[in-house]
């Protein structure tokens, strides 16, 4: 999923977004990026064991501990730990739509696993940086 009416339409359709490796620091990109995705309507499901919770939100230890699924995963990962996270994608239920790794995260492996499975993945892009680019302030 790379083209730009791709990414649009994703963005349209996402309503809720875990966030894996979310951050607790205002200087950090895995908080600033689900800071902006929440000003602009989207649901945010912090997942990072170190917290208890971000954002106004109760952040989980893991996802396998999403109720009611979720309909993208965001990685802040090092590339190292995406294959383990697909396969706790995998086994979510319902599968989120999309997956999501953020600038300077690819898992060839990973991404060919999860798009076998039915489920859309983006890598190595800034998911605020292509929102604000394709959607503007729209929600």
């Amino acid at each position: 999923m790379q083209s730009d009416a791709e990414l649009r339409d994703l963005l349209r359709r996402v309503r809720s977004i875990a966030v894996l490796g979310v951050k607790d620091g205002a200087g950090d990109d895995a908080f600033r990026v689900p800071e902006y995705m929440q000003a602009h309507g989207y649901r945010i499901v912090p997942i990072n064991p170190k917290l208890t919770s971000v954002l106004g939100e109760r952040a989980l230890a893991s996802l396998a501990e999403i109720e009611g699924g979720v309909d993208l995963v965001n990685v802040f990962r090092a590339p190292q730990h995406v294959s383990a996270h697909a396969d706790e994608i995998l086994a979510l239920s319902p599968r989120p739509l999309a997956v999501w790794l953020q600038l300077g995260i690819t898992h060839p492996a990973a991404a060919a696993r999860l798009e076998a499975a039915g489920i859309a993945v983006v890598q190595d892009r800034c998911l605020m940086v292509e929102h604000r680019r394709l959607l503007g302030t729209a929600g």
